[in-house]
C-alpha cells in the first residue's frame, strides 16, 4: 500500500472509499480506531475557528516521542508537568501543552493516534503492549555486557556463586558505578595490608556500641596460637584468666567452654580463682557426645550405616540422582544441618517420608533397565530399600533420636536464653521416649543409660537447677530478684562462638600457603563480627537444625563412615 498516515489510517480502520481494509486487525482495534476518529472530528468542530481549517504537517523526524508518552508508561506519561501559563494555540488545536526540560511542546488531534486515552484500554494491557525506548535498550544491553564480564571474573577464578547473595556485593556494585569510567582495581598489596587494616580499624570502631550490650550476641574478641599447650588444663587455666582479666572480672558472667577433660579441669580453676564467675560445659557438647554415644549402639549403628549406603549410592550416578528426583517429585534425601548427628536425623527422615517413593523407584521397570541395578552396589541398595525391617529401624531410631534433637534445638538457638529450661528439657524429652514405647524398657533402657551418664558426670549442674527453680518460683522471692534474672539469662552453648570455626576453615581452604596468625585473626575478626552487626539489625536469627550453604562432601553423600554419629 501506498500512501501516507491518512492512508494507513483508514487502512486499519477499514474505512470504505480510497484503500482496501486489512483482515487481520483486531475487531477491538478497529472499534477504538472508529472512536478515536469521531473524538478527533467532534473536537475540531468544537475548536475549530476561521483561517484554522488548513491542515498541519507534522514532521515525523521532529516529533519529540518522550514528550508524546511513547516509550512511558500511562502513569509516568501523566505525570508530566503542565506550564503555568498554557499556550492559546493548544487549545484552538485541542490538544494540551506539556513543558519537559525547560522547553514546550504542542499537543494535537494526532497524538490520539500515538498514545491511547486512560479508558481506553486496561493498565496492565497497555504495560504488557509497551515498547522499550531506546535507552532501555541500551541500557539492557549494557547490563548483559557486564554482567558477562563479572560472570567471567567468577568462574576463571573458581570462586563460588553463593557470594552474589552478599549485601556487599550489590553494594560494591553501586560503588563502582559510581565512580564512573576508569576505576583503577586495588593492587594484592593494598588488598593483603593497609586494606586489610582500615576495614579492621572500621570494624572495631562498629563495635564500641556491641561490646557491652549483651542483647546483641557473641562477639569475636581475638584468637591465640595455643596449639603447644592446649591439651593441658593448667594452661587452658591461665590463658582464661587472662582473658577475664583483659576484659575486667566485673564484665564477665559465665565462661562457656567444651567438655573436654582439660578445659573441665580449667573452668574448674577458673572458678576456684574468682568465685564469682559461673564456669558450664558446652550443653550442645554435651548433646554431640551423647548422640554420638547412642550411634554406637548396634541397631542404631547399622540402621545408619544402610542408610548412608543408598543415599552415597543414589547421589553418585546421574541417572539413579535423576530417578530420584522423579520419583520423589523433586525432594533430596540429604537435609543439611551444622551438625552431623543433626544431618544423619533430618536425612533419616526424609527416607522414611520417601519410603514409598523409594520403593516404587527400585521396584521399576525403568530401574530394572538400569546397567546399574545388575551391580553388586545396586543389588544390594535394592534389597535395603525393600526390607521390611531397614523401615522398621528407620522408624526406631527416628523415635529414640526426635526428642533429643528438640533439646538440641532449644539450647543451640538463640532466640532465647537457654539456662532456665535446659533441665527441664531433658526431663521431658526422657518422659516422651518412655511415652512413645509405652513405658517399655527394653526398648529404651540402653538409651537411657547414656543419656544419665553423660548427665551426670558432665552437664548436671547446680546453675540449672538453681534456674529451673527460679524459672518456676522466683516470682515469690521480689528481693532477690535481680539475682533471678542474671541466673536466667545465663547460657548454656557454646556454638554461637563454634560458628568462627567454620569462618576460620573458609579462610583457610588450603593447607600450603598458610595465612600468617596475625592476618588470619584480622580477616575472622572482620568477618564474624561484622556478620554479627548485619545479623542483628535484620534481626535473622539462626536455626541450627535447617541452614543454606552448607558444605555437602560428607559421608552421606560420599558414602564414607567412621564413627557413626548424628
Amino acid at each position: 500500500m501506498k500512501g501516507g498516515i491518512t492512508r494507513a489510517k483508514e487502512h486499519l480502520m477499514i474505512k470504505p472509499g480510497n484503500v482496501v481494509g486489512c483482515k487481520i486487525v483486531p475487531k477491538d482495534v478497529i472499534a477504538e480506531l472508529w472512536e478515536y476518529y469521531h473524538q478527533k472530528k467532534n473536537r475540531g468542530r468544537q475548536t475549530a475557528t476561521p483561517g484554522s481549517t488548513e491542515e498541519h504537517n507534522v514532521n515525523v523526524r521532529e516529533l519529540d516521542l518522550e514528550s508524546l508518552g511513547f516509550g512511558l508508561s500511562e502513569k509516568d506519561a501523566q505525570g508530566i508537568d503542565e506550564p503555568h501559563n498554557p499556550a492559546p494555540m493548544a487549545a484552538a488545536r485541542g490538544g494540551t501543552s506539556i513543558t519537559r526540560g525547560g522547553t514546550t511542546s504542542m499537543r494535537g488531534p494526532m497524538d490520539l493516534f500515538i498514545r491511547k486515552p486512560e479508558t481506553s484500554i486496561a493498565r496492565n494491557k497497555r504495560e504488557k503492549l509497551r515498547q522499550l525506548n531506546i535507552k532501555e535498550a541500551c541500557n539492557k544491553e549494557a547490563a548483559r555486557r557486564v554482567h558477562q564480564y563479572i560472570e567471567w571474573w567468577f568462574y576463571q577464578a573458581g570462586i563460588p556463586l553463593n557470594p552474589v547473595k552478599l549485601k556487599s556485593f550489590q553494594e560494591m556494585l553501586w560503588a563502582v558505578g559510581s565512580f564512573g569510567h576508569n576505576l583503577p582495581a586495588p593492587s594484592y598489596q593494598a588488598l593483603r595490608v593497609p586494606l586489610l587494616n582500615e576495614e579492621l580499624d572500621y570494624t572495631k570502631e562498629l563495635l564500641k556500641g556491641h561490646k557491652n550490650n549483651e542483647k546483641t550476641g557473641a562477639t569475636f574478641l581475638k584468637s591465640i596460637d595455643a596449639s603447644d599447650y592446649v591439651k593441658t588444663g593448667e594452661k587452658l587455666f591461665e590463658l582464661l584468666d587472662d582473658v577475664v582479666e583483659e576484659i575486667d572480672e566485673h564484665n564477665v558472667v559465665q565462661v562457656v567452654t567444651d567438655n573436654g577433660s582439660n578445659y573441665v579441669l580449667a573452668g574448674k580453676l577458673l572458678m576456684e580463682k574468682r568465685p564469682n564467675l559461673f564456669w558450664t560445659p558446652c550443653a550442645t557438647h554435651y548433646l554431640d557426645l551423647m548422640l554420638e554415644d547412642i550411634g554406637k549402639l548396634p541397631l542404631i549403628k547399622k540402621t545408619i550405616k544402610r542408610a548412608i549406603s543408598l543415599v552415597s549410592f543414589t547421589y553418585s550416578h546421574s541417572s539413579t540422582l535423576a530417578m530420584l528426583r522423579h520419583f520423589t517429585n523433586g525432594k533430596e534425601l540429604v537435609r543439611h544441618a551444622v551438625t552431623r548427628f543433626a544431618t544423619s536425623f533430618l536425612s533419616l527422615e526424609r527416607l522414611y517420608e520417601e519410603k514409598g517413593n523409594l520403593r516404587r523407584m527400585f521396584t521399576s521397570d525403568e530401574w530394572a533397565k538400569n546397567k546399574l541395578s545388575k551391580e553388586a552396589k545396586g543389588r544390594e541398595v535394592t534389597k535395603i530399600v525393600i526390607m521390611l525391617s531397614f523401615c522398621n529401624h528407620v522408624k526406631y531410631t527416628l523415635k529414640i533420636v526426635g526428642p533429643l534433637v528438640r533439646v538440641l534445638r532449644l539450647v543451640d538457638g538463640e532466640k532465647k536464653s537457654q539456662m532456665g529450661y535446659i533441665y527441664e528439657a531433658m526431663e521431658k524429652a526422657m518422659e516422651c521416649i518412655m511415652k512413645i514405647f509405652l513405658n517399655d524398657e527394653s526398648k529404651y533402657n540402653n538409651v537411657f543409660k547414656i543419656i544419665d551418664n553423660r548427665w551426670n558426670c558432665q552437664l548436671h549442674r547446680p546453675l540449672h537447677a538453681a534456674a529451673f527453680w527460679w524459672r518456676t518460683y522466683g516470682h515469690e522471692a521480689q528481693n532477690m530478684r535481680d539475682l533471678a534474672i542474671k541466673i536466667l539469662s545465663l547460657t548454656c552453648s557454646a556454638s554461637g562462638c563454634e560458628r568462627n570455626w567454620s569462618i576460620f576453615e573458609h579462610i583457610h581452604t588450603k593447607k600450603r600457603n598458610r595465612l600468617d596468625h596475625e592476618r588470619m585473626e584480622s580477616l575472622v575478626f572482620i568477618k564474624y563480627n561484622q556478620q554479627l552487626i548485619e545479623r542483628y539489625n535484620l534481626k535473622d536469627e539462626v536455626d541450627p537444625i535447617a541452614l543454606n550453604d552448607i558444605d555437602e562432601c560428607n559421608e552421606w553423600l560420599v558414602g564414607e563412615i567412621g564413627t557413626v554419629t548424628f
